[in-house]
């Protein structure tokens, strides 16, 4: 999966997610392990972005479906010869449907989170496995406290325009609790990620719903200003950057 879905504020650019992010996917490997597909299962792909991780599930024999709401992000996935399909979590047309549910770093753009699981619930079968990873409490703090600050200095306010849903273990699994999920494995994983293309390329590619209407030469401006400020924290002393990222991986089954 990747790391996006339906925050309104956000665009994606196929080209910039496979140079700026392809660790996401690789990283969300260990996920797909979690999920253990077996050959025949029917898997829903929740925010299947460019179709990286939903290719490894097929290729354990699965028949799964991609949904993302970016058209872009589809097309890169559907040029895999996935089953990828624009598709908004918010008003899936799934029911009883699938044997198991995956979401690799997408679930933390979805802000109304109840509503997605409910739809992602719907779309089981009786007993079926809901595997993902997304980001927790604690996630991107440095960075995420780089961009307030700046966007202060800069008179726009930054918490209005927060796009993402990190909560912690506790409160996620009585999210999924609430939605008839049996919770049956849940890891708090600190992860520090390298980034291949440095604090920019990060930004460039995660950071648009903060600047959404902000023009081209502020949004320069605000950009090296947050890259400046973060520089002593997460830059080493080669020069290569890494981000304060930390993860919630779960498994979980509808009750039966």
């Amino acid at each position: 999966m990747s790391e996006h879905s339906n925050s309104p504020a956000q665009e994606w650019s196929a080209e910039d997610y496979a140079r700026n992010a392809r660790f996401v996917a690789e990283l969300g490997e260990p996920v797909i392990d979690w999920l253990d597909a077996k050959p025949g299962e029917r898997v829903l792909d929740v925010g299947c972005g460019d179709g990286a991780l939903t290719a490894s599930i097929v290729a354990r024999g699965a028949d799964v479906v991609g949904i993302d709401s970016s058209r872009t992000l589809i097309e890169a996935a559907r040029a895999r010869d996935l089953d990828a399909r624009v598709m908004d979590v918010y008003a899936l047309p799934f029911r009883d449907e699938f044997d198991a549910a995956f979401s690799n770093a997408a679930l933390h753009w979805m802000r109304e989170t109840d509503l997605a699981l409910a739809n992602i619930a719907k779309a089981l079968k009786s007993g079926g496995r809901f595997v993902g990873e997304m980001g927790a409490h604690g996630n991107v703090a440095a960075i995420t406290t780089a961009i307030l600050a700046v966007l202060r200095a800069h008179a726009i306010d930054g918490e209005a325009r927060w796009p993402w849903y990190f909560p912690t273990p506790v409160e996620f699994a009585e999210r999924l609790e609430a939605h008839r999920f049996v919770v049956l494995r849940m890891a708090l994983i600190p992860r520090p990620t390298p980034l291949p293309t440095g604090m920019r390329g990060w930004l460039d590619t995660f950071a648009n719903p903060f600047l959404a209407n902000v023009g081209r030469e502020e949004r320069e401006d605000i950009l090296e200003e947050v890259t400046s400020l973060l520089a002593p924290s997460l830059r080493g002393r080669t020069g290569a950057w890494t981000a304060d990222y930390v993860r919630l991986r779960f498994a979980a089954q509808l009750e039966r």
